[in-house]
């Protein structure tokens, strides 16, 4: 959780620190080409600023409309993205490869280095209001659902249009499947 600007701050250096265009030239590239991975950023950016100011504000009024301020410049964004987290979901170090329809519920709670391929559901099942719980390292593939009151270990990988809706003890191991299953 942010508390400080400096967890700020390193929490923007850990999101989608895999995507750093070095060079004048090729930042200009990535912005001339509309690079979508500068976008992803950006809402990074913005859902961490937003974090920062609502877990700061303290009742401090000027903070609380920053944090209001950034949570609509995050959900503008998000909308043409496709991209949809609540504030302090995710700890630090949060990758997303591909925007597009990636739902995360704003009750999940989600450990650092998590990572996101896509088309991602990760809420509650419909019939009550419990998210998952998912440790540090998380490996979602793309089109994969998480939804209901379940707990991923640290360092799983989820395979592609899996569905997960029961708990995985298991740390580093491979699941797939519907109805998900480890497969390593």
């Amino acid at each position: 959780m942010i508390t400080s600007k400096k967890d700020l701050i390193n929490y923007i250096e850990s999101d989608n620190s895999w995507y750093n265009p070095s060079g004048l030239k090729n930042i200009l590239i990535a912005k001339f080409t509309n690079c979508p991975y500068l976008k992803i950023k950006k809402y990074l950016y913005l859902l961490r600023y937003q974090e920062y100011y609502i877990n700061t504000a303290n009742g401090n009024k000027i903070k609380g409309l920053l944090g209001l301020y950034y949570e609509r410049k995050k959900n503008k964004l998000g909308s043409l993205l496709g991209i949809e987290i609540g504030p302090n979901c995710f700890g630090k170090g949060l990758q997303i490869f591909h925007a597009g329809s990636i739902i995360v519920n704003s009750s999940v709670q989600a450990g650092e280095n998590c990572k996101l391929h896509g088309a991602n559901c990760i809420g509650n099942n419909g019939k009550d209001d419990k998210t998952p719980i998912l440790g540090n390292g998380v490996d979602i593939g793309y089109g994969a659902v998480l939804i209901g009151d379940i707990f991923i270990a640290d360092d799983v990988v989820i395979g592609a249009n899996a569905l997960v809706n029961h708990s995985f003890d298991t740390p580093s191991s491979i699941i797939a499947g519907v109805p998900a299953k480890i497969i390593k």
